[in-house]
């Protein structure tokens, strides 16, 4: 029997959840991460010798970005929109991803996220590729939680 470290996680769908509602699934998402700041300072050890030390510093949250084919539903349109008429709506929310089974397999949690970028694939009536919708959610915190 597997112990739990060597658990290895496949994602085969994602999902978008806002305030505990789902918004859609998704083919992609990335920026599912955050970086610490290396903070340097000079220390005096007993013998008088100088040596450098690192500490973390403030934690910084990259933008998550999220695809998948087109939808017909405008909930993250009208979103993005509220930002572009100057009244931002903050919200929190999770990235869900589920095994190959439909099950969930991994989720993190964000915070006070509001879309900064909206955009649609281009299109071009000489193909027949499937438009892709791409969403960047912007956020102040983010957690792994499973």
């Amino acid at each position: 029997m597997a112990e739990e470290h060597d658990i290895e996680y496949m994602g085969s769908l994602f999902a978008l959840e806002i305030e505990g509602v789902e918004l859609g699934r998704f083919t992609g998402i990335s920026g599912l991460g955050y970086t610490a700041e290396v903070v340097e300072y000079t220390d005096t050890l007993a013998d008088g010798k100088l040596v450098t030390r690192k500490r973390p510093g403030r934690v910084n949250y990259g933008d998550i970005t999220l695809s998948r084919g087109l939808s017909p539903d405008n909930q993250l349109v009208e979103w993005y929109q509220s930002v572009v008429d100057g009244a931002v709506e903050r919200k929190n929310g999770s990235i869900v991803m589920f095994d190959s089974a439909g099950d969930e397999s991994g989720r993190w949690n964000f915070e006070n996220a509001w879309i900064s970028e909206w955009g649609a694939s281009d299109l071009d009536s000489g193909g027949d590729d499937i438009v892709v919708e791409t969403v960047t959610i912007t956020h102040e915190f983010l957690e792994r939680v499973s």
